[in-house]
């Protein structure tokens, strides 16, 4: 791998063909990422159908943009491929070859709307685990009713070891330092009760490892369920079963509770002239739970960094997630990973104390 340094190394690579919604969507949101973003990447590097993409760039008015640089793939992974055959049979892929950019040094960063199993596999494959960090982790942001946290890992790993534990947790807390802004982030580990021994032979072993690194992450202890919505940690760690089972419902559950608001408040005049009256407290709910401002779950732990945004994000939700890029570009999250890894070793390493 290319020494990170050189201007090259600030760039973000664009799988554009992975989408649901279509190239157009995705090219749609670099645009509004060109405008709106604060700290920019020295180039969006757009991997995909070269004719296509020029196509909905001069759409965009982005034509000749210093910005944006076009590299041409010929095919493209659908998301009912298998992840290996995929990656073998379509090595010319917008995917594989957006992955490739990081590899060699052209890209700090690829994001993918693409097959998620894929994108896994290819940036495990291709980019390897950061020294010291054995297998990667999925991490996603999570808002509460005042903030938002991080859950890490939501279905990268569903068998950990307990060191693997300890590797989510350093992960997860440098993401939610470098996305959210938390200098010092909490970090608890997913149980089934807050007291010593009450979970399962891998949790609690877990427990004890993160106890001996106990000050490099900040770590809180063992949490339950209801804590993750009650400000008590920043980071929720757990095996990537858990964390996907957890995912899956709080998708479920925020569109349950948005359906039934609106059945509920649209029922009778009645209770439109209230929702009317109520404008202000649902427009701050809707910005507070807005799934667009934080988009993207990067597979944290790899040498390079790799985004997975959903397969159907629209272009607010593309800018989202190239904000979250930008950042992990700015303050280079895999720096800041590695040298709490190494002090993660050295901590491991001595003698427990009796």
């Amino acid at each position: 791998m290319a020494e990170e340094t050189g201007e090259a190394h600030a760039s973000i690579a664009v799988d554009v063909m992975g989408s649901d919604m279509g190239p157009g969507e995705i090219i749609a949101g670099i645009g509004l990422a060109l405008k709106n973003l604060s700290h920019l990447p020295s180039k969006f590097v757009l991997v995909g159908d070269e004719a296509e993409m020029i196509q909905h760039i001069k759409a965009e008015g982005l034509s000749g943009h210093p910005k944006i640089q076009i590299y041409h793939a010929s095919e493209v992974i659908q998301m009912n491929e298998k992840p290996l055959k995929s990656l073998k049979s379509k090595k010319d892929s917008s995917m594989v070859r957006a992955i490739e950019l990081v590899k060699e040094g052209e890209a700090k960063v690829v994001l993918s709307c693409g097959n998620t199993g894929s994108l896994m596999a290819g940036g495990t494959l291709k980019l390897r685990t950061i020294p010291g960090i054995s297998r990667p982790a999925l991490g996603i942001i999570i808002p509460n009713q005042t903030k938002h946290w991080v859950l890490v890992d939501v279905g990268a790993n569903p068998n950990p070891s307990p060191e693997n534990m300890v590797g989510n947790a350093i992960l997860g807390k440098n993401y939610c330092k470098v996305a959210l802004g938390i200098e010092n982030p909490r970090v608890g580990l997913v149980s089934i009760g807050t007291e010593e021994g009450k979970g399962n032979e891998i949790i609690n072993e877990s427990h004890l490892l993160m106890k001996k690194v106990g000050d490099l992450i900040n770590y809180q202890g063992p949490i339950e369920g209801f804590q993750l919505f009650d400000d008590t940690v920043d980071v929720a760690v757990c095996d990537g079963f858990v964390g996907n089972v957890l995912l899956k419902c709080c998708e479920g559950l925020f569109e349950t509770l948005t359906n039934f608001l609106k059945q509920e408040l649209t029922a009778n005049p009645v209770r439109k002239m209230g929702a009317l009256l109520s404008q202000g407290a649902f427009k701050a709910m809707k910005t507070q739970f807005n799934p667009e401002r934080y988009s993207g779950a990067p597979l944290l732990g790899l040498n390079g960094d790799v985004l997975k945004a959903h397969g159907s994000s629209n272009r607010y939700a593309i800018e989202g997630a190239l904000g979250i890029a930008s950042k992990f570009i700015q303050q280079d999250i895999d720096h800041l990973i590695r040298e709490d890894v190494s002090k993660s070793i050295t901590l491991l390493n001595e003698p427990t104390e009796v």
